[in-house]
């Protein structure tokens, strides 16, 4: 019998703990989609108390906390720090069998060295012992980025975002590479003409031009992903329900933007047109620059019409039919020469077949793995969640080539996640080669752990310090 969280969590053969042990728990992390704000890193943050690093914007625990009974003030509202702590301490007990129980107390033991139970007696000791520690240099956020050995943190950005933190970041010497990720998805929102007109004048402000047109559009908007790309950016991410390959012509997208400028709400058909059409246009830039392009799937967001806001913990698994346009849509891109390295990603676990399947319709030459079966992730990344990803992504492609875990996260202390999925990860092929079912050659099975972990994803992204006055660009090794 094993004790909870020991060093051997996870692992229940002696292929898996050496596999572990001896060959992933070592290697660095590149998290290459998280929601970390830069300006944290870049001012180097000390928190001042627990709640701050671990309940400030993290949707998973207010979610957990709704779920348990609790007041929204104790969520997002106007409690205390340690009112929200307490809240949360009440809560942790109920999580059991819950990723966020796990999550919890890896937390507590890698960066606090805590292992005791988070519970309402023990609430207020861990809650003053961790903020003292919080507060110390030793905790600010770019220290707490190298105790868990990141490398790369990739963050995700508006393309009307100055990107003044990653400026200033790329003049530092920090011994952590962060660059944004081009996040346009405001700009296919037509659904709320409102919103929509705002966000394109917003822009229209940012690249000082009048946006009138959807050439325009475009213009602004190649202008924003050239300033990205200055900045060391080299991905772009999409948060859409599905991907969409609806026929169109010229004249139906200026119809279409023309209409909605004018503050009408488009069909639903309308909709899909301009989201294929915007969507195909900015898959062209990703490729003209040489980035990956990620489309995350399948939620479907803000359910709740009386919600505190947009992110906040009301969202749910999406269930959508999404093999024909994703092959479509690829497709197209295929077709024409701009299919750039791409990752797809449900959090829907019934499309795992189908898109680990997809993803091989469209790999070619040079590049190993060009079309990646994304990580379990948002709902799924838990033990079912991440076992069934990585068995599909196994059957249906080459686990050997798959860029491995990110945390999706916005919170400082949420790095434990890459140690969860590595674990798991370890635990499966040592698994394998217990049953017989993988040779036992742990030197070879151990450096695909490692290619998993790290080197994948390295060569895979080929991150990049931007340029400035006191570097030259220097690929990231």
């Amino acid at each position: 019998m094993s004790n909870f969280l020991d060093e051997n969590f996870l692992l229940r053969t002696t292929a898996a703990q050496i596999l572990y042990h001896e060959y992933a728990v070592d290697m660095p992390i590149i998290d290459y989609h998280c929601h970390l704000p830069a300006e944290d890193i870049a001012s180097d943050r000390r928190f001042e108390n627990l709640t701050q690093a671990w309940l400030e914007g993290d949707h998973y625990k207010w979610r957990a906390m709704r779920i348990n009974g609790v007041e929204e003030r104790y969520c997002t509202g106007s409690a205390s720090d340690r009112e929200k702590f307490d809240a949360w301490g009440q809560t942790v007990p109920y999580t059991v069998m819950n990723p966020l129980y796990h999550w919890t107390h890896l937390e507590l033991i890698r960066y606090f060295g805590i292992h005791d139970l988070l519970t309402p007696t023990s609430s207020a000791r861990i809650f003053d012992q961790c903020s003292e520690l919080l507060k110390t240099p030793e905790y600010s956020c770019q220290e707490l980025l190298k105790r868990m050995n990141v490398h790369v943190v990739c963050t995700t950005n508006d393309p009307i975002e100055h990107l003044s933190s990653h400026i200033a970041l790329a003049n530092q010497t920090s011994e952590i590479l962060v660059v944004p990720g081009f996040r346009a998805d405001k700009a296919s929102q037509i659904k709320d003409p409102i919103s929509w007109i705002q966000y394109i004048q917003d822009l229209a402000e940012s690249v000082q031009m009048s946006i009138e047109s959807p050439d325009s559009l475009l213009e602004a908007l190649q202008t924003r992903h050239d300033y990205f790309a200055l900045h060391g950016c080299m991905v772009s991410d999409h948060g859409e329900e599905q991907l969409y390959a609806e026929e169109y012509t010229r004249v139906d997208i200026q119809k279409v933007f023309d209409s909605t400028m004018q503050g009408n709400i488009p069909s639903y058909h309308e909709i899909r047109v301009f989201k294929s059409w915007l969507l195909y246009e900015l898959a062209k830039m990703d490729h003209a620059a040489g980035w990956t392009q990620q489309f995350h799937l399948s939620a479907l967001r803000n359910n709740n019409s009386l919600a505190p806001g947009t992110d906040c913990g009301y969202d749910s698994i999406g269930d959508f039919a999404i093999a024909k346009a994703t092959a479509h849509f690829l497709d197209q891109l295929h077709q024409s020469g701009y299919l750039s390295r791409t990752i797809l990603y449900s959090v829907n676990p019934a499309h795992n077949e189908v898109l680990a399947s997809m993803c091989g319709n469209f790999s070619e030459h040079p590049i190993p793995g060009k079309i990646q079966f994304g990580t379990a992730w948002w709902f799924m990344d838990q033990i079912d969640g991440m076992e069934r990803q990585l068995t599909a992504l196994s059957n249906m492609g080459l686990i050997s080539r798959f860029v491995g875990m990110l945390t999706d996260s916005r919170s400082f202390l949420s790095f434990p996640r890459h140690e969860y999925f590595r674990r798991i990860l370890c635990n499966m092929v040592g698994g394998q080669v217990h049953h017989g079912e993988l040779p036992n050659d742990l030197n070879w099975l151990g450096e695909m752990i490692q290619n998993i972990c790290y080197n994948n994803a390295r060569d895979f992204f080929r991150f990049k310090r931007p340029q400035n006055e006191a570097n030259e660009r220097i690929v990231v090794s």
